[in-house]
């Protein structure tokens, strides 16, 4: 597989990420890098991000809950971050990066996990939950999707992606924008959909931190390909994933909590079909973070940290 690895220089003095890097290799000799901060005899928190950011988004939750004797591990995606980059974008596929987590998540031997989910991470992260469920604890989810474009997601979802009863597929255009728009920008930045889906001003440096991974377009092979991969129609790779994903909730024995933001209307309605589905929602406390985009970490880390937290100490598996 051809792939780039960003230079280290990149990723010096970057804006209250102090971690020292740490990196697992791969059967197919990529290299994923993640940060292990915390107790490393705790029980772990695991940390996913999606597109188009990297585990920096996870900072200050880093730090929250380390604080906390939490020990928190906050993987790059394969793409993403200090993580190896395949160049091919038919390299970047549902499958690929779930298996891809999968193998990392054995590599470390994590058990007793709990799960924390944004964006990507919850496809990828869930799907690797549905292909060992044994390794997890309890599942924290917070403004991610799990499109299938089922029908009974039918007046739902914020943004709609449902199949209609003549067998067509209505989706919202603003999604469907958010993919073109990843398609025609002639140099891909991370930090202008950060910028754009937070809710305060994002300093400068820490907008430069979002792009640092990525120097040109020969690394951008993943964050240019996954929002092509959603699953905007019943037969799509990322929905037949999804929807043995959704079977394994049903089936999970832990439990979930919803954490969404008040300001992220791409996922909105996710948080209910969530816990409707999965048996150990019920009960919890779940909560709505306000004052949020969709890049809640951005936006409100502490408190998400603050709910994570309380989350793993008052819900045993």
């Amino acid at each position: 597989m051809d792939f780039v690895r960003t230079p280290d220089e990149r990723f010096a003095d970057l804006p209250g990420y102090d971690v020292v890097p740490r990196f697992v290799t791969l059967s197919d000799g990529l290299r994923m890098h993640y940060a292990d901060s915390g107790p490393a005899g705790a029980a772990p928190v695991l940390l996913l991000h999606g597109q188009p950011t990297w585990s920096y988004l996870y900072r200050t939750v880093l730090d929250g809950l380390a604080a906390r004797g939490h020990r928190a591990v906050a993987p790059d995606l394969i793409g993403f971050g200090r993580s190896d980059k395949p160049t091919r974008r038919t390299d970047h596929t549902v499958h690929a990066h779930t298996a891809w987590l999968v193998e990392f998540i054995a590599h470390l031997d994590l058990g007793n996990v709990t799960l924390v989910v944004q964006d990507w991470g919850g496809p990828f992260g869930l799907g690797a939950l549905a292909a060992d469920a044994r390794r997890f604890a309890r599942i924290v989810a917070t403004n991610t999707a799990l499109h299938t474009a089922d029908a009974s997601l039918a007046g739902a979802l914020g943004w709609a992606c449902h199949c209609t009863p003549d067998g067509t597929v209505e989706v919202e255009p603003a999604l469907l924008d958010y993919q073109r728009m990843t398609q025609e920008l002639p140099s891909f930045q991370p930090s202008l959909f950060v910028q754009g889906a937070t809710e305060r001003e994002v300093e400068p440096a820490v907008l430069a931190a979002y792009d640092a991974p990525f120097p040109d377009e020969t690394y951008c092979a993943g964050p240019r390909q996954l929002p092509m991969l959603m699953g905007l129609t019943p037969h799509s790779e990322c929905a037949r994933q999804n929807r043995r994903s959704l079977a394994a909730l049903r089936a999970f024995d832990g439990p979930l909590l919803t954490a969404f933001s008040d300001g992220d209307v791409a996922t909105r309605g996710w948080d209910a079909v969530l816990r409707d589905l999965v048996p150990g929602a019920k009960g919890q406390a779940h909560t709505v973070i306000g004052g949020a985009g969709h890049f809640v970490q951005e936006d409100r880390g502490a408190e998400l940290a603050e709910v994570i937290d309380r989350f793993v100490r008052e819900a045993p598996r």
